[in-house]
């Protein structure tokens, strides 16, 4: 039975996941079924509740669940500016035209390891195409869009909440400093493969 008004907003991954009674590494509870659909209804840091279609919630690590696509712009509506594809295609060109060349250099033996790291430092796209789809990297938004020719509509995102938890624990969510940044100030990237493997 589905409780009304539930819309999954993730999908639990492909393995299952461990769930808690509470934002606790010390109350676990009923882990949760690879693949399952919840929709997050609050967020504590790097926890989230998470609600089941039959009504059940518990505390999740919500940086493992998957985000699920929202629904593609209606057929005939107004393409929003930041919906139109080609200019973040443009910075992928850009960005792997910029790589590519850096490399040609390093190959030929004109540029050297620490001048080929400051050329390629801070260089980052994503880009997987599958027929009419396609999956981009925005760098800018931090996220990967999906594309089908016209449009975007957001797929994923690289957020990276904290969360407080006992201390000396390493089951759960856990405090922590920021995500080291990687070169050019960017923080790591959680890449999700199309089909959310």
């Amino acid at each position: 039975m589905t409780t009304p008004g539930f819309r999954p907003t993730h999908v639990v991954p492909q393995h299952g996941m461990p769930a808690w009674e509470a934002p606790d590494p010390a109350r676990p509870t009923v882990p949760l079924d690879a693949l399952l659909p919840v929709q997050i209804v609050e967020r504590l840091g790097e926890w989230a509740r998470v609600l089941c279609a039959n009504g059940w919630s518990a505390w999740v690590d919500g940086r493992h669940l998957l985000a699920v696509p929202q629904d593609p712009p209606l057929p005939g509506g107004p393409l929003a500016p930041t919906a139109d594809p080609r200019p973040l295609l443009a910075r992928a060109e850009q960005t792997l035209a910029r790589y590519r060349a850096a490399v040609e250099e390093r190959t030929a033996g004109t540029l050297e390891g620490e001048a080929f790291q400051g050329r390629t430092r801070g260089l980052r796209i994503g880009v997987v195409v599958d027929g009419e789809s396609m999956w981009l990297y925005d760098t800018d938004q931090a996220r990967w869009v999906y594309a089908d020719g016209t449009r975007l509509s957001t797929y994923a995102t690289d957020e990276a909440p904290r969360a407080t938890a006992a201390p000396g624990r390493d089951d759960g969510p856990r405090t922590a400093a920021p995500a080291p940044a990687a070169p050019g100030g960017h923080a790591p990237t959680q890449v999700v493969t199309p089909d959310g493997a």
